[in-house]
């Protein structure tokens, strides 16, 4: 219940957009406080109204656009604003590119305070919708209402009358773990995406199969993940809570004759708390366990546990430019740390002596030594376990001297004991490939005692979003 006594939150009127921020939010300022506005586009004259108070800045949302700033173009979806998942869709494309360059040197010069180059000119994806190859959507029977939908005085949502179903397919609202948004149409993965998933819908409610209940833990449907390729794969993953075979077959086989175009139809029974499946067995049920993506003549497997960049075309741009800063010579050992599924390392093999790989998820590494072994490169090595456990000097006596290391961690960056002993092997490069560039810059003030930044490329791998990569080339002093 509402405290009586607690003050409204306050409207504020005729607001003049400033910036963008680097977690998609728009920002403003008055003399006594910034605000981060969800809603607005940078030029933008708003009303907002505020929905969270802090001592040194607010929460906004946009409820009043009095003026349209130049930088606005209207979104393509019907579901924007409600799902957090295209936070820029209502800028445009050279906007969203401007500010992505500007979150890159900004991180760069106010937070690492080192030495820089003339950072380059971010390379735009060529796709600025359906470019993803992977999507993953999650059964609710709490659908979230829109405020649409709640004024709508014709509408009976009552559970009890069941008027309209609370079943929904879709993506989690932002901050709410249990509340899933119905999509209709997502516009980041081509057909058949949005039919697969709209069929699967329909024959659930059809046949009255039960969502899941994330907060009750109940209910058969719990997820799909829907995975393609640019050779024209596609994989379809249905997880269940528990193990219907009958139920499974029906919908499986619906499924198959629907949409031929998927080529790996597979499930898994998931009675967890959580709705991951890595440590989960996965049945194919029709078709290959496997679909397969190519990058220049290099053939790449993709299990349904394998990670492989979501924009396969921009993944291609990135690693282009990390082989370009990387000047791999036939003499050269290349350590490739955080390589995932050894997309990279495989890429930059046939430049080098040896390629050595070290990624913490075993699965992962089983998969790069697949794709090596798919593209007969023989001069890589693979090695699973925990960067800062591994990379010790017995390891470094076994695989040889790093004359490069590529590394491309998570987005809360190296551990700070990677760091250490990458500054005291002393690679002549090191190309660092970041998704988040708060913490490349920590760590690159830290590696700046002894490495000097010499090129910096930011590339754009999610349209529509204030996500960005940086790719930054570092040589020793």
């Amino acid at each position: 219940m509402r405290n009586p006594n607690k003050k409204p939150l306050p409207i504020l009127e005729n607001i003049t957009v400033m910036d963008a921020s680097s977690d998609g939010l728009s920002v403003a300022k008055t003399d006594e406080y910034v605000i981060f506005i969800k809603g607005a586009v940078p030029g933008d004259v708003v009303d907002l109204q505020i929905t969270r108070k802090k001592s040194k800045y607010r929460e906004a949302t946009t409820i009043a656009v009095k003026h349209k700033s130049d930088k606005r173009t209207d979104p393509i979806c019907t579901h924007f604003g409600t799902c957090g998942g295209c936070k820029w869709q209502n800028m445009s494309y050279d906007w969203q590119l401007f500010y992505k360059q500007k979150q890159v040197t900004d991180a760069l010069t106010r937070l690492a305070k080192i030495e820089l180059p003339e950072i380059q000119k971010i390379l735009p994806s060529q796709k600025v919708y359906n470019y993803r190859n992977k999507l993953e959507f999650t059964f609710s029977n709490k659908k979230w209402l829109t405020k649409e939908q709640i004024d709508d005085k014709s509408i009976d949502f009552s559970e009890s009358t069941g008027a309209i179903t609370r079943n929904a397919l879709g993506f989690h609202i932002p901050g709410m773990f249990d509340k899933i948004l119905d999509i209709d149409k997502c516009h980041l993965q081509e057909e058949p995406s949005n039919a697969i998933r709209n069929e699967i819908r329909k024959y659930a409610l059809e046949n009255n199969l039960t969502f899941f209940d994330l907060r009750e833990q109940i209910g058969f449907l719990r997820n799909i993940i829907i995975r393609s390729t640019s050779t024209g794969e596609w994989m379809l993953i249905v997880a269940f809570h528990y193990d219907d075979k009958p139920e499974i077959k029906k919908l499986l086989d619906h499924l198959a004759n629907q949409f031929p175009q998927i080529t790996s139809l597979q499930y898994v029974i998931n009675s967890k708390r959580n709705d991951t499946i890595g440590d989960l067995d996965i049945i194919v049920y029709k078709g290959n366990d496997s679909i397969y993506e190519n990058m220049e003549g290099l053939k790449f497997k993709i299990g349904p546990k394998s990670f492989y960049q979501t924009n396969s075309d921009q993944a291609y741009e990135l690693y282009k430019v990390t082989r370009d800063f990387a000047g791999i010579k036939n003499t050269d050992v290349v350590y490739d740390l955080y390589t995932g599924t050894g997309t990279i390392a495989n890429f930059v093999a046939h430049q080098a002596k040896k390629v050595v790989g070290v990624e913490y998820v075993p699965a992962a590494i089983d998969d790069a030594k697949i794709n090596s072994q798919l593209n007969n490169i023989t001069n890589t090595v693979f090695y699973a376990g925990d960067m800062k456990d591994v990379l010790n000097n017995d390891f470094i006596n076994e695989n040889g001297k790093p004359d490069v290391i590529i590394t491309d961690p998570p987005r809360a960056g190296m551990h700070e004991d990677v760091v250490k002993k990458m500054l005291e092997i002393e690679p002549n490069r090191i190309v660092y490939v970041s998704c988040n560039p708060s913490t490349q810059a920590r760590d690159l003030q830290l590696l700046d005692t002894k490495y000097k930044v010499t090129k910096v490329q930011p590339v754009d791998m999610f349209p529509q979003t204030h996500h960005v990569e940086n790719v930054v080339l570092l040589e020793l002093k």
